[in-house]
């Protein structure tokens, strides 16, 4: 049994997409493989097989693998909820949050939970590939680290740190990190990897040549730039800034960023359809008048949130689009904000209280301590569908007596008397391809009738093929079995 650890040169190298790609490429191979990161921020999570969840990222890892997501594959789970607070999630359960004054000394007692489940997942395959946060280059946050050199030391995991050359410097990213980190960190990098190139690598000869002179530490390759990688679901929210649509789509569904957004990968699915145009529209731009759906996708902090869309006027932008007729879907936190009230009766987001919604749909939310986290089946516009539940409320009132679909019979959600408006607490409804079409016929579209789980399945396989081309994989197993 071994492992290998990706760490990163900084935030957003490709790390998680080179786990991804390294577990199918070994799994093609025939090994028995399990994804692991032993800390992750990100409020995009799945919902796993044994009742927990896990960062998305980590859920795509194990879809590249073939084995179904457990909580072991992401231990610890920190999801922002306010500037200076994230929730914690321990073993895919809320044990509480942490804030900027305790986190660094809370998440050192956490290693053990962590180890636990890596030695768990160890015993269950050949190969367990690991993926580090943030960069160990960060120094000033050594101290307690569980998700870099503090995990590779303890569990005694080789690592290789990857690169970003496309975002410049890289040579002194790789060697620089060499020089800042203490000398026994240093002593678990047995490599590099370049990732994201453009172009010839025959141009970069030189430039691996000296790190690997600068740095002591072999190269295991150069990765060019995955296009494949934009059929991934979406992890981070800087995706969210880099994405660019056609103008020439005649569909226009937008949706509003907000500050707390989570789960956003509910909509990559829309990203095969040709003929859909999907807008995320960031802070200071309006809701555009064209648009024939909008989307409020889930959020951290419904109350948060709910209020920084009034604070951006995206709420008259919502009610005018509704009164020119236009259609309105909100998903999990998204449903919560179109009804006539939120309620936090136990300061769950903030200060106790209770702000007004969108007031779209006759519904009031209230906000509780207990957390749904369930994979569901469920049919809605007489299509058929999975996703699952992940979200703290109930909401109730007169519009749920028309629910937006059954699951297993019984009702979730509602639908608005003009049938305009809609609210499902189900995410990833979309990547189902019926019921894609069938919404988007009642918008005015439809859907070319793609499959997304397919579409993900053979971007993985395309990754893996490219990693087979340019990266010593045998020297990489060879360092995983040490």
């Amino acid at each position: 049994m071994g492992a290998i650890m990706l760490q990163g040169t900084g935030s957003d190298v490709g790390k998680s997409v080179l786990v991804a790609g390294l577990c199918r490429t070994l799994v093609q191979r025939g090994y028995r493989v399990r994804p692991f990161k032993p800390q992750n921020m990100s409020n995009n999570a799945a919902v796993t097989s044994d009742g927990g969840e896990i960062g998305r990222a980590q859920a795509l890892q194990a879809i590249a693998c073939g084995v179904p997501l457990h909580t072991d594959m992401n231990p610890v789970l920190l999801k922002p909820q306010a500037d200076r607070t994230s929730q914690l999630i321990v073993h895919g359960k809320v044990r509480g949050a942490l804030g900027s004054g305790n986190f660094r000394s809370a998440r050192g007692q956490l290693l053990g939970a962590v180890l636990e489940s890596y030695e768990r997942l160890k015993a269950q395959c050949d190969i367990v590939v690991v993926e580090g946060a943030g960069s160990p280059a960060e120094i000033n946050l050594r101290g307690g680290d569980i998700a870099n050199m503090g995990f590779a030391r303890a569990a005694n995991v080789p690592v290789v740190l990857v690169g970003d050359i496309d975002r410049g410097g890289v040579i002194a990213a790789v060697v620089g990190t060499r020089a800042v980190i203490d000398p026994e960190d240093a002593a678990m990098i047995q490599g590099f990897l370049i990732n994201k190139f453009r172009g010839d690598p025959a141009l970069f000869e030189d430039g691996y040549a000296q790190i690997e002179a600068l740095s002591g530490w072999r190269g295991f390759g150069v990765v060019p730039w995955l296009d494949a990688v934009a059929r991934l679901p979406s992890e981070d929210a800087v995706v969210l800034e880099q994405r660019r649509f056609s103008a020439q789509s005649p569909l226009v569904i937008a949706c509003p960023v907000l500050p707390r957004i989570s789960n956003f990968d509910d909509l990559d699915p829309l990203k095969l359809e040709p003929a859909v145009d999907l807008r995320m529209i960031g802070p200071g731009q309006p809701i555009p008048a064209e648009a024939a759906l909008v989307i409020l996708p889930g959020s951290k902090a419904t109350v948060a949130d709910m209020r920084a869309m009034v604070a951006q006027g995206w709420d008259i932008d919502i009610k005018a689009h509704h009164r020119r007729g236009g259609a309105v879907l909100g998903i999990c936190g998204g449903y919560q904000m179109l009804g006539r009230t939120i309620a936090d009766p136990d300061g769950l987001e903030g200060p106790a209280g209770t702000i007004e919604g969108l007031g779209l749909l006759d519904v009031e939310t209230i906000l509780s301590g207990t957390k749904t986290l369930e994979a569901v089946q469920g049919r809605a516009f007489e299509a058929a569908f999975g996703g699952y539940e992940m979200h703290m409320g109930r909401t109730s009132g007169p519009d749920c007596e028309r629910p937006f679909s059954l699951l297993d019979g019984r009702p979730d959600g509602a639908v608005s008397r003009d049938g305009r408006v809609m609210g499902s607490y189900v995410h990833g409804l979309l990547a189902s391809t019926d019921l894609r079409d069938a919404l988007l016929r009642r918008v005015g579209g439809e859907s070319a009738g793609d499959d997304y789980d397919r579409s993900v399945e053979d971007a993985l396989d395309e990754i893996a093929a490219l990693l087979e081309k340019h990266v010593d994989i045998d020297a990489m197993i060879a360092l995983a079995l040490g």
